[in-house]
């Protein structure tokens, strides 16, 4: 996701889920209450007409695209990168290596679940690769248009859905300023910084695609924006 409509997610999903976490621990809602269950959604509301006046018009276009078409979508793109995983890290010995991964709709499903289903699912394609790369000793770093402020809600859904987790960068105060991509690059530069090599680089927009700093990148489906 490149951020373009997340100010409005943001402002929800924080309410939401501190709200929620406020209820199961009988406390005023804080940040630094533990993290909400999921909840239910109320019946007769499928997940997609849920999402759309939750987030300012972010997944309304989301709407045209079929889950069971993006999930093949997904996979033709995955079934290309596992086997150049396999092939790179097997010709890697002694390197130290790492793959960057996006969230929004590249690791977690976000555009197809409501707000209120929290921990979102994992994007189970993704899931797969990066504990491949996790159990053949590759680091599994997340670079994210998503604010500091949902650090915490953002670690721990990656957590409950599976995720290794070998660092997340979100973006702070002075990061909202910049263009998502020169945030985005500046965090690769900043993983290699620390002796990796990046053998691959696996979003869904341009924004985390641009400005190298990977040695090959695989772009999941955002038919032109509508998953962003």
């Amino acid at each position: 996701m490149d951020g373009r409509n997340l100010t409005t997610r943001v402002a929800v999903f924080v309410a939401g889920a501190t709200v929620a976490t406020a209820t199961m621990v009988g406390a005023s809602p804080v940040m630094a209450a533990p993290a909400p269950a999921n909840v239910t959604p109320a019946a007769g509301t499928s997940a997609m007409t849920a999402l759309q006046p939750h987030a300012g018009g972010e997944n309304a276009k989301a709407a045209d695209v079929d889950y069971e078409t993006w999930k093949r979508d997904v996979s033709a793109v995955t079934d290309e990168a596992r086997p150049y995983l396999e092939e790179r890290i097997s010709q890697g010995a002694g390197e130290k290596m790492a793959i960057v991964l996006d969230i929004d709709n590249t690791s977690l499903e976000t555009a197809f679940h409501p707000l209120w289903e929290y921990p979102t699912p994992a994007v189970g394609q993704t899931l797969d690769l990066a504990r491949y790369a996790d159990s053949r000793g590759v680091a599994v770093y997340f670079v994210t248009a998503r604010p500091g402020i949902i650090y915490s809600l953002t670690e721990y859904n990656l957590e409950q859905a599976g995720y290794p987790i070998s660092g997340l960068y979100v973006r702070d105060l002075p990061d909202l300023f910049d263009e998502v991509s020169k945030y985005k690059t500046a965090k690769r530069a900043e993983i290699e910084s620390k002796g990796y090599k990046i053998i691959a680089n696996i979003g869904n927009t341009p924004t985390d695609m641009a400005g190298g700093h990977a040695e090959k990148t695989f772009k999941l489906p955002d038919y032109d924006g509508e998953l962003d």
